[in-house]
């Protein structure tokens, strides 16, 4: 049942449940306690140790009851029909028929499957299957283009080979025994089946969703279309959580530093050199300070909405941000991104200032009169937008006067890098003052530049 309960983690981690190491550890001494016998238990103290929100806990009971439910065995027998009578008929014909099978094929002489299988008992088939199941390393399932291999392989496990020899001997010798099995095995096949595809929806989850994310992950944001918004919302915020999980919490030894051998020594030379007294190394790091720009407007209105998400997230990252939205005109978002759900904070930003004619050179006026000051050494500028500024003045010269105030300045374009300086684009008079400039057409690119900026602060 140890095989069973790490195959039962596998899958629950395919489902959305985050199963670390400690966890199942703690679910297999829970386990241990309750025992198998009362599945109602087992599932309640599954649930208990490995649920930490209510979505992890209805995910996990599906997969329990995904996990622990087995195939029925079918017994699929030739000529049954539906009324009392005929099935009363068939189960005196196939008594006859296993009389004669006793009389001219002892029922020794056959193999264990093909005895099985006419005796017909399902809990003897069921735990074969499920022993083959584990033979066959179900759970490296992980497309459903394997279905026919691992098929193949459970019966093969449960010994096909042998079967179909018996099946020949009995077609020459009994062909009314020949036809039951041959009847009891198409049944198997289909048991096997349901088997299979029972283990693709468990253990296949995480590597769809694993591919089906790559793909998203790579997929150009401008050209996501509409039924995949929700998916591409959803991996932005997973991207969101990792960032929060990778440089939200400093670690101890990052503030602390190394040691230092020379100081540690000297310190405690009065002990002989035993060291009571550590020395450390402290390297000076820089507050975090982001202020991020985010373009709004009619021509990036498709990327917007996961350039927003993204600055939602840096402020459960970096403690000092300040955000600013524009299209034709500026105005600071910081509240609105605070205090409100990604998705209300979106719709009132876009509400207010979004889907309009860009204008940077307005926009950056607006931003040098009222929030210059909120500029200072230690500042990352992060611009995110095209660089059209429909053939009006683009004001570089603001531009150049933020770079110079702050440490840096990061412009993020979400166009193909053939397209800037095309058109109306203002993108390589921009570039000339940026620190850094990055195309982010996609999710991918997109968080790696992000995790760059504040990975620099760490």
């Amino acid at each position: 049942m140890r095989e069973n309960l790490h195959r039962f983690f596998r899958a629950a981690r395919g489902a959305g449940v985050h199963v670390s190491p400690a966890e199942s550890i703690d679910a297999m001494r829970a386990v241990k306690q309750v025992g198998f016998s009362d599945r109602a238990i087992l599932r309640d103290a599954l649930l208990l140790t490995l649920a930490k929100s209510q979505d992890e806990k209805l995910a996990l009971g599906d997969c329990f009851d995904l996990f622990f439910s087995q195939p029925e065995p079918r017994q699929d027998q030739p000529g049954a029909g539906s009324d009392d009578a005929s099935q009363d008929s068939d189960q005196s014909s196939s008594s006859d028929a296993a009389g004669e099978a006793g009389e001219s094929q002892p029922a020794q002489e056959l193999g264990p499957l093909a005895q099985m299988l006419l005796s017909q008992d399902r809990n003897a088939i069921a735990a074969a299957i499920a022993s083959a199941s584990g033979a066959a390393s179900l759970s490296d399932i992980r497309y459903s283009t394997q279905r026919g291999i691992f098929s193949s392989r459970i019966l093969d496990a449960m010994g096909l080979q042998r079967l179909r020899d018996d099946l020949d001997q009995l077609t020459a010798t009994n062909p009314s025994l020949a036809e039951r099995l041959r009847a009891a095995l198409d049944a198997l096949r289909e048991a096997v089946r349901d088997t299979v595809s029972q283990g693709l929806a468990l253990y296949a989850r995480e590597e769809a969703e694993n591919l089906r994310n790559e793909i998203l992950r790579n997929a150009p944001l401008a050209r996501i279309e509409r039924r995949q918004v929700a998916e591409m919302r959803a991996l932005i915020r997973q991207i969101a959580r990792r960032l929060r999980e990778r440089y939200s919490k400093p670690r101890k030894r990052q503030r602390r530093g190394h040691l230092d051998v020379r100081r540690t020594l000297r310190r405690n030379a009065a002990w002989g050199g035993v060291p009571f007294l550590t020395a450390w190394k402290r390297k000076h790091r820089d507050r975090p300070k982001i202020v991020a720009l985010c373009d709004v407007s009619g021509s990036v209105a498709q990327v917007s909405d996961f350039f927003l998400l993204l600055i939602h997230s840096l402020h459960e990252v970096v403690d000092d941000v300040r955000s600013f939205a524009f299209s034709s005109h500026l105005i600071e978002v910081s509240e609105i991104l605070e205090n409100n759900s990604p998705e209300e904070a979106m719709a009132e930003i876009m509400s207010k200032v979004g889907f309009g004619s860009s204008d940077y050179g307005s926009s950056l006026v607006d931003f040098e009169k009222e929030f210059m000051s909120t500029l200072t050494p230690q500042t990352t500028v992060i611009v995110l937008g095209d660089a059209r500024s429909n053939n009006l003045d683009p004001r570089a010269d603001i531009l150049r006067r933020i770079s110079k105030r702050s440490k840096r300045l990061v412009w993020l374009n979400p166009e193909g890098r053939l397209a800037w300086g095309f058109g109306d684009s203002e993108m390589p008079r921009y570039a000339t003052f940026c620190s850094v400039v990055r195309q982010c057409a996609t999710a991918q690119q997109l968080e790696r530049a992000v995790s760059d900026i504040v990975a620099s602060y760490q």
